[in-house]
C-alpha cells in the first residue's frame, strides 16, 4: 500500500468507502465544470479506484486527506511502453480547499514518488486551457507549458474545448522544504 505524507496532507489509496465523498466533490459546480465524470456509476468507480479498461496504463489512485478527511482525489498514471515511458497526473479538490496550496502539495508528492520510486523521467498534466486556477497551481508545482491541444476534450456542453499540455522533469520540482 502506497502512502505519501506531506506537510499538511496524506495521500492514501482510494477505497470503495471513499466513493460517496468523491462523487459529492465531482458534483461541485467548479469541479464538474472541468472534470467531466464518466457516464455511469460503474465507470466512475473504475476511474476513481484506478482501473484502466484498456490495460495500457498503470493507474494509482489516491484520496487526498487532510486530518483524516477526504478533500480530493489525485491519480498517477504510467505509460509503460518502454520507448514512450512517462507518467501523468489528474486531480480534483474540494472547492472549499481551493487556493490554499493543497493541490500543489499533492502534485509534488505524487511527482516525487513517480520520479524517485517509479523511475519516470517526465510527468505531464493536461487541464482545460481555460482552467486558469489549476494552471497557476500546476506551474507553482514546477510544471512548464508545452503547448495548446486544440479541440482536445469534449466538455459538458457537448463541444470540444482546448487543453493545455504541461510537463515536469525531476529538476523542475522545487526543493523540498
Amino acid at each position: 500500500m502506497t502512502l505519501l505524507r506531506g506537510h499538511r496532507l496524506v495521500l492514501r489509496p482510494v477505497t470503495a468507502s471513499d466513493l460517496p465523498r468523491l462523487f459529492e466533490l465531482l458534483r461541485q459546480p467548479e469541479v464538474a465544470r472541468f472534470w467531466t465524470p464518466p457516464d455511469d456509476e460503474r465507470e466512475r468507480e473504475g476511474l476513481l479506484l484506478g482501473s484502466d479498461p484498456d490495460g495500457a496504463d498503470a493507474i494509482t489512485a489516491f484520496a487526498i486527506t487532510l486530518a483524516g478527511e477526504v478533500a480530493g482525489y489525485i491519480a498517477a498514471w504510467e505509460k509503460l511502453e518502454p520507448d514512450y515511458r512517462h507518467a501523468g497526473v489528474d486531480l480534483f479538490l474540494d472547492t472549499a480547499r481551493h487556493g490554499a496550496g493543497y493541490g500543489v502539495e499533492a502534485i509534488q508528492l505524487v511527482c516525487r514518488w513517480l520520479f524517485d520510486e517509479r523511475g519516470h523521467h517526465r510527468a505531464i498534466i493536461d487541464p482545460a486551457a481555460d482552467n486558469h486556477r489549476a494552471i497557476r497551481s500546476y506551474e507553482r508545482a514546477g510544471f512548464k507549458r508545452v503547448g495548446v491541444l486544440r479541440r482536445y476534450e469534449r466538455g459538458a456542453d457537448g463541444t470540444f474545448h482546448d487543453g493545455l499540455l504541461l510537463d515536469l522533469l525531476p529538476e523542475d520540482l522545487p526543493a523540498r522544504a
